[in-house]
């Protein structure tokens, strides 16, 4: 696995979140109460992206169905989604924001 810099800490206060694109891929990255968490920025129901969601915790909802993703699992917590999402295990090393791609 490689380790990818996708952000600084101080690119997104506790609460937001942001879209990235890396290799190819949709990643959103996510602030809950300063520990970062990051999954594929796709909802598994129609393809849509999760980012423009409502945001509650740890949990995410999609703009488009109402789908809503446990953002530290990417477990399906309401349909109509009914398949996870996949996460990406994230390191923090001073102000920088990595994950883990395969």
């Amino acid at each position: 696995m490689k380790l990818r810099k996708i952000a600084k800490t101080s690119e997104l206060a506790p609460g937001q979140y942001k879209s990235i694109e890396l290799e190819d891929e949709r990643i959103a990255l996510f602030n809950v109460d300063g520990k970062f968490y990051a999954l594929k920025d796709v909802c598994t129901h129609d393809g849509g992206i999760l980012t423009g969601g409502v945001l509650r915790g740890c949990v995410v909802e999609c703009p488009r169905h109402g789908a809503q993703f446990d953002i530290r699992t990417g477990a399906v917590l309401r349909m109509p989604a009914y398949i996870g999402v996949e996460t990406y295990p994230v390191h923090i090393e001073g102000d920088e924001v990595f994950i883990k791609l395969d």
